[in-house]
């Protein structure tokens, strides 16, 4: 976003580092600009104290006064001396100079981080982000200066869609909901199975894919040829294929990949399918379209072809290609993603390792960008204007303000320029990476005694029944980044230290105790030193003061939501609100699979045992 009004362009500096302020000083470490208005640290201010135009004759109030309700806490007495050492140094009479010294010491201290983030974009891209809208487009514009590589856009409209259709994100949810550990660095009981709770996350999921072999040019609809042919074409193949087949899921692999199954699809799961224990929670439920792993057969599902080897090779039957894109495939990305790993890797402060990790994550949304939802917002002085927008074919709405008009339109006219070829393909193959260390490397080593508790995109949590699951990883040592292991520890080495697409354990060698899996971003993981909590949606300091993992605990017994105020700013009629809201924090109900009887163990839609042939499966428009 970026208003512009004349010669002059206002960009968004979020759009770039989304970063707290606070934060982004702290990384930063040439300070030209602020050093000049003795500005040393981001200051504290009483915003909700500051209610009146009096208030500003006033002196600096009291340490209680700058308590925030929209994090529900107040400020450290090091920072409220700070605002004393402020008032004291500047000679402030009263709130009015300390707002404006305030004011003026975000702007200056801003402006050097960015001034910052542009010597290093210009130093190591030979780019301007004051040039660019987002972080997105500065990447992108990067990755194409870097790499001199020449693509081909979609220019047939079934070829554009095809492509959609086929771009599902990042698959998530509880496989089973509560897990206990027994082991000797936890509660043990010698009688029971030896279990450990591992928590495995790929290191830079999206740059592995993106390091891979993706399409470039040369697009263009191929005679159908036997499966066989697909299943031999090499993954360094000059040419790649992009399939639209129907699948069947044999049952007699049901039980085998209920925990993760393959190709999952964006689909309806209507009431009736649901569980009675499902039906009985949400009695108020409505379907709606989200991705789900399940065990139905597929029908037109669009898939690259290294996916359907894979998905073939587990047991996956093709009953019938109905059509195939051919496209010239090279690694086009990899000496982009290679040069910001390296970087990353030997950066000497926090500022450096941000930039490196914004220029690698950041570029893979350009290669997805949904053109149909950008918008056009007009400005309006007069009535008469702004009915002259009204009127038009793209109008949406309008906002009236004190002395004009905000009109919101759509696009009149788009042109789909963006390579989601790209896009889709580094979707499909970031869960090909997953699927195969579950499957051809996890598997094999444990068979049942390894199950899936959660997954989220680039993360496993499992429960693994063995002596000891750090000594296992001893023999698979090339498969980790074992590089935040305490020295010490027979596990560390650098070897495969910020290695893009390597498992790191996620504690880091603590041993986990128990774990609770409520839904999809909605988990707790206990530890012998503290508890991991996440809960999509809920404030950050509800999260951190409020909730407890009991509380998730709870919830999974009862089976009743817990709710918690949450403060928030909301716009309204473009102006700011500070409101409160009692907003759900915790459910139980999860509908991405069929919940049993005890509200732990869960199954897979589609599975044979409930009724997969009465299961429907509407898929419309791309996911």
């Amino acid at each position: 976003m970026s208003v512009t009004v004349g010669k002059l362009k206002f960009l968004d500096s979020q759009q770039f580092m989304a970063d707290s302020l606070a934060n982004l000083v702290k990384y930063n470490t040439e300070f030209p600009i602020s050093s000049q208005y003795g500005a040393e640290r981001k200051g504290v201010y009483p915003y909700e104290y500051m209610d009146s135009w009096e208030r500003f004759q006033e002196s600096l109030p009291s340490k209680d006064c700058f308590y925030s309700t929209l994090n529900e806490s107040g400020i450290k007495d090091e920072e409220y001396q700070h605002a004393l050492d402020v008032w004291e140094k500047y000679s402030c009479e009263n709130m009015g100079d300390y707002h404006d010294i305030y004011l003026r010491s975000d702007v200056v201290l801003l402006a050097d981080v960015f001034q910052s983030f542009r010597k290093m974009a210009m130093e190591y891209y030979g780019l301007d982000p004051a040039n660019f809208y987002t972080a997105p487009g500065l990447s992108w514009s990067a990755l194409l200066k870097k790499t001199n590589a020449q693509l081909d856009l979609l220019t047939e409209y079934d070829m554009y869609r095809f492509m959609e259709d086929g771009i599902r994100g990042g698959v998530c949810g509880p496989s089973r909901r509560y897990a206990r550990a027994n082991n000797p660095a936890v509660e043990y009981d010698p009688e029971k199975p030896t279990t450990y709770i591992f928590y495995l996350d790929a290191n830079n999921l999206y740059g592995w894919a993106m390091s891979q072999y993706l399409p470039v040019r040369d697009f263009e609809w191929d005679d159908v040829k036997p499966i066989e042919f697909y299943l031999s074409v090499d993954k360094e193949s000059d040419k790649g294929y992009v399939l639209e087949v129907d699948l069947e899921y044999p049952e007699h692999l049901h039980d085998e990949h209920d925990e993760f199954p393959l190709a999952p699809e964006a689909i309806e799961i209507p009431f009736q399918q649901l569980s009675p224990l499902q039906k009985q929670m949400c009695p108020g439920y409505k379907p709606y379209r989200k991705l789900t792993m399940n065990l139905m057969s597929k029908k037109k599902y669009v898939v690259h072809y290294r996916n359907l080897q894979f998905y073939v090779r587990h047991g996956m039957r093709v009953k019938k290609i109905h059509r195939v894109l051919k496209f010239t495939q090279e690694p086009w990305m990899r000496s982009y993603i290679d040069f910001n790993t390296q970087k990353r890797t030997a950066a000497k402060n926090d500022f450096e390792k941000n930039l490196f990790k914004l220029m690698n994550n950041s570029v893979f949304g350009k290669t997805m960008e949904n053109i149909r939802k950008r918008v056009s917002v007009k400005i309006a002085s007069t009535r008469e204007e702004a009915e002259a927008y009204v009127s038009q074919p793209g109008f949406v709405r309008y906002v009236e303000m004190l002395n004009f008009y905000v009109i919101h339109m759509k696009k009149a006219n788009l042109l789909l320029n963006k390579p989601v070829y790209t896009g889709f393909t580094v979707l499909d193959l970031s869960k090909l990476l997953m699927y195969e260390f579950y499957y051809d490397k996890l598997k094999p080593k444990y068979g049942d005694r390894c199950h899936l508790l959660y997954t989220d995109t680039d993360s496993l949590i499992l429960e693994v029944q063995t002596e000891d699951v750090y000594q296992d990883c001893v023999e698979d040592i090339d498969e980790y980044d074992t590089s935040g292991y305490p020295k010490e520890h027979f596990l560390y080495s650098a070897k495969n230290k910020k290695v893009i697409g390597k498992m790191k354990d996620e504690m880091l060698g603590k041993p986990i105790v128990e774990y609770v899996g409520l839904k999809p971003k909605m988990y707790s993981v206990l530890k012998l030193d503290g508890v991991e909590k996440k809960a999509k949606g809920v404030k950050k300091y509800v999260v951190k003061k409020d909730i407890t993992h009991e509380s998730y605990l709870n919830v999974l017994r009862t089976l009743k939501e817990q709710r918690h105020k949450m403060n928030s700013l909301r716009s309204y009629g473009h102006q700011i609100h500070n409101v409160t809201q009692e907003k759900v924090s915790l459910s139980a109900f999860d509908g991405k699979r069929w919940m049993c009887d005890d509200g732990v163990h869960t199954i897979a839609f589609g599975h044979h045992t409930i009724s997969s042939s009465s299961l429907t499966n509407p898929r419309v428009g791309p996911s």
